[in-house]
């Protein structure tokens, strides 16, 4: 069986979660956090269950942000699946740009490793954001 602290939220993340929504000067109970992380431990296992039912029907093994979405308006918490549809699309945007952003600067980074070779070499050398023209590619 499954360790019960295992299976939990950190209690410290759910007191911070909870305290970013109260006044500053509000205090919290440790009996308080610890009936707000078992109800948001039931609720992710309440969804989760739900969307690994419908992975395991489609003999899937890997269940994906989409079948949570799905498990939710299954639910009926369209209310949520609504939302996080809408964070995770911004969450993949934001992916597909890190991706981008890294391959560019991995791209740039090479090509200025190539002008750094070539100014060794006793070559013309290019600026980073200058393109050769025909007339340079006579001494490249």
């Amino acid at each position: 069986m499954v360790d019960e602290q295992n299976r939990t939220l950190p209690i410290a993340n759910v007191g911070r979660i909870m305290k970013q929504i109260l006044p500053p000067s509000a205090k919290l109970s440790l009996e308080a956090k610890q009936r707000m992380q078992e109800c948001a431990t039931e609720f992710i296992s309440f969804v989760t269950s739900e969307a690994s039912d419908k992975c395991h029907r489609e003999n899937r093994k890997m269940m994906t942000g989409d079948d949570i979405c799905r498990a939710l308006s299954a639910l009926g918490l369209d209310n949520y699946a609504g939302a996080i549809v809408r964070y995770l699309h911004k969450y993949r945007e934001a992916e597909r740009e890190r991706v981008i952003a890294s391959q560019n600067k991995a791209t740039s980074s090479s090509r200025d490793e190539d002008i750094e070779e070539s100014d060794q070499s006793g070559q013309p050398s290019l600026q980073a954001d200058e393109t050769p023209t025909p007339l340079m590619n006579i001494f490249i």
